[in-house]
C-alpha cells in the first residue's frame, strides 16, 4: 500500500479513504479524529468525534456539550479499528490531552503528529516516540533561527521583573488553552506562591485543568473593582501577576492595571519585531511546539522511511531532510494558524 492510499490531503483536512474519517478536519465531516482541543484543529460540526478523553471535555468547554452528534473516547494506547483500519492515540507533549495519531492498515503506519514539544511541561503527559513509516510533522517553528531557551530561564527573567518592580503589575499574554496554565504551573514550580489574577475568559479551562489534578495554586479573577461592584481595587495589583489571552492586552481591559509590565509567552518572541510590534516590554520566550532542534532530533529518533511537514515553515524542514537521505513533501495544508502560539 502506497502512503497516499492511506492518507492523504484534501480540502477538508487529512483524509483516510479506507477508513473514511478525517484527522483534524477543517469544516464538519462525518467521522474525525481530533489531536488536540485548540480550535484551529479541534472544529464543532462533525457528526462523530474520536479524541481522548480530556480533548472531548476541552471541546464540550468551549464549544458546548452539542458539537457533534456523537462522541467517543480513545484511551492513550489503544487500538481502534474503524472499518479495517487500525488507529491509535498517543501523548504528543503539546497541552492537556493532546495526542498523535497512528493509523495502520496492511503493514503501513502513518503517524499524525498534530501539534507536539518535547520539553517538559508539568501540565500534560510528556511526548511518546511511536515508531512508524511516515511521520507527519509540523513545522510552526522549522528554522534554524528558533531554538527555545530553557523555560526555567524565561520564567527567571519574570519573577527578577517582578521583583525589580514591586509598584507595577506585569500582565502575562498566554493562549487560554495551554500555554496559560503552563505559564501559571511553572511560576508555581518556582516557588511563586502568591495569588494569581487570571482574566474571566481562562475560567473554565484553568477549574478543569485543577479538576483533572494540576495544581494551579491559588487564583483569582483580573477584575478591577468598580463602585458599589465587586473585584480588587487597582492598588491592589501592583507587583501582581495578571494572565489573559494576548487579545485581552489590546484593550480597555489591559489599562486598568497600575502602570503594567507587558509580558507575551510565545516561542514567537525570540523574533525581536514580533515583540516590538506587539508593544510587549518583557517577551517571554515559552513555546508549546518543538524548535528546530527538537523537530530534527525527533525525526532522527523516529527514522521513519518518509516524512512529511505540515502547517508552518514547511519547505526548510523537506530541504533538511532531503539532505539526510531522506524522503519529504510539504502537505500545504490550509486552516492551520500558528497564531496561537
Amino acid at each position: 500500500m502506497r502512503p497516499d492510499d492511506l492518507l492523504r490531503p484534501t480540502e477538508a483536512g487529512l483524509y483516510c479513504p479506507p477508513g473514511d474519517f478525517y484527522i483534524d478536519p477543517v469544516r464538519p465531516v462525518p467521522r474525525a479524529l481530533v489531536t488536540h482541543g485548540h480550535a484551529d484543529h479541534a472544529r464543532p460540526g462533525s457528526e462523530r468525534v474520536l479524541a481522548t478523553r480530556q480533548t472531548l471535555a476541552i471541546m464540550a468547554l468551549r464549544y458546548g456539550e452539542d458539537f457533534c452528534v456523537e462522541r467517543q473516547e480513545a484511551p492513550l494506547g489503544e487500538t481502534i479499528t474503524i472499518n479495517g483500519v487500525d488507529v491509535s492515540f498517543h501523548p504528543a507533549g503539546h497541552v492537556l490531552g493532546s495526542a498523535q495519531i497512528a493509523v495502520t492498515h496492511k503493514g503501513l503506519t502513518i503517524v499524525a503528529s498534530g501539534d507536539y514539544k518535547r520539553r517538559v511541561d508539568p501540565t500534560c503527559l510528556p511526548f511518546e516516540p511511536v515508531r512508524c513509516d511516515v511521520f507527519i510533522t509540523e513545522a510552526t517553528f522549522a528554522l534554524p533561527v528558533f531554538r527555545h531557551p530553557e523555560t526555567a530561564d524565561e520564567v527567571a527573567k519574570l519573577l527578577a521583573s517582578l521583583r525589580q518592580f514591586p509598584e507595577r503589575a506585569h500582565l502575562v499574554g498566554a493562549y487560554a488553552l495551554g500555554k496559560a496554565q503552563r505559564v501559571i504551573r511553572h511560576l508555581r514550580d518556582a516557588g511563586y506562591d502568591r495569588p494569581i489574577y487570571i482574566h474571566g475568559a481562562l475560567k473554565k479551562l484553568c477549574d478543569f485543568y485543577q479538576a483533572e489534578g494540576i495544581d494551579l495554586g491559588e487564583l483569582r479573577p483580573a477584575t478591577v473593582e468598580a463602585k458599589g461592584g465587586e473585584g480588587a481595587a487597582k492598588a491592589d495589583f501592583a507587583g501582581a501577576v495578571v494572565v489573559g489571552p494576548p487579545s485581552a492586552f489590546a484593550d480597555r481591559w489591559a489599562r486598568r492595571f497600575p502602570d503594567p509590565v507587558s509580558c507575551f509567552a510565545s516561542g514567537w518572541m525570540r523574533v525581536r519585531q514580533r515583540a516590538r510590534q506587539r508593544g510587549v516590554e518583557l517577551p517571554l520566550i515559552i513555546s508549546d511546539h518543538c524548535d528546530w532542534d527538537e523537530l530534527t532530533a525527533t525525526i532522527d529518533e523516529l527514522s521513519p522511511q518518509e516524512v512529511w511537514v505540515t502547517h508552518g515553515r514547511e519547505e526548510a524542514l523537506v530541504r533538511w531532510c532531503e539532505l539526510r537521505q531522506l524522503r519529504a513533501r510539504p502537505l500545504h495544508l490550509v486552516g492551520y494558524e500558528d497564531e496561537a502560539e
